[in-house]
């Protein structure tokens, strides 16, 4: 039996469907899903399991009647079935993830904590030690504030906003400062440090650490699953897929 897709006045064989995925770039992504389809088959469920997760889409979209739900899935252009089809899907990866992976989420936790901390800090960053030196003590004797001081020397950005920088994330700034804001605790003024080619002087304000609660643990389950996804694509050879 032939197959055929027909959009308006053109025709699609089911030869032309793989050639026409990977030139639109769609070819990895439908490679994925089928892997997720493969994975998540042998993969059961409750009905109370099912039950939780529709009654929070329902909550999530305020559609507490069958009028609103009707309107919404037309407006989606989706069947009710085919909504508790990926309803069912989403709750077996999800299952598949935590099967998976849960074992494996504190240490990967702690591997990526510094990732997703964040800080807000004041900065003042100069070139020369001695500089440097004499604006520690002056911080340090409470002769000047740390405001004045960053806004008459400091050579970056941060000397516009009275030496504060955040709210930013650890992994965004160089090593050496990420390390030095981790390790200190609020309202503490730290001793010059170099970095490549400036002195800097920092003082913590606030730091945000990262927690594993429910939203981290998802995400990490999420990383866990597409490194595992990029490694089985990384098996495939695209060129020996072919459409029967």
């Amino acid at each position: 039996m032939n197959t055929s897709l027909q959009i308006k006045d053109r025709t699609i064989t089911a030869a032309e469907i793989i050639p026409l995925l990977d030139n639109y770039r769609l070819l990895p992504q439908f490679l994925r899903e089928v892997i997720i389809d493969r994975a998540i088959a042998n993969i059961e469920y409750t009905p109370a399991e099912f039950t939780n997760v529709y009654q929070e889409f329902i909550q999530q979209y305020q559609l507490d009647s069958a009028a609103k739900l009707e309107t919404w899935l037309n407006k989606m252009n989706i069947t009710k079935v085919q909504l508790e089809t990926r309803m069912i899907r989403n709750i077996k990866l999800d299952k598949f993830k935590q099967e998976q992976w849960g074992h494996q989420l504190e240490s990967y936790f702690l591997e990526r904590k510094l990732a997703f901390e964040k800080a807000v800090f004041s900065l003042i960053r100069v070139k020369p030690a001695g500089m440097a030196k004499e604006l520690y003590h002056r911080l340090q004797e409470g002769e000047n504030s740390f405001a004045e001081l960053a806004k008459l020397y400091s050579l970056g950005e941060e000397a516009n906003k009275n030496g504060l920088v955040g709210l930013v994330k650890l992994i965004d700034l160089h090593h050496v400062l990420a390390q030095m804001l981790h390790l200190s605790q609020p309202g503490q003024l730290l001793p010059p440090r170099q970095i490549e080619d400036h002195w800097v002087i920092v003082r913590l304000e606030q730091y945000f650490p990262a927690r594993l609660d429910r939203a981290m643990r998802e995400r990490l389950l999420n990383e866990l699953c597409d490194r595992w996804l990029e490694q089985q694509l990384a098996t495939i050879d695209s060129s020996t897929i072919q459409a029967l």
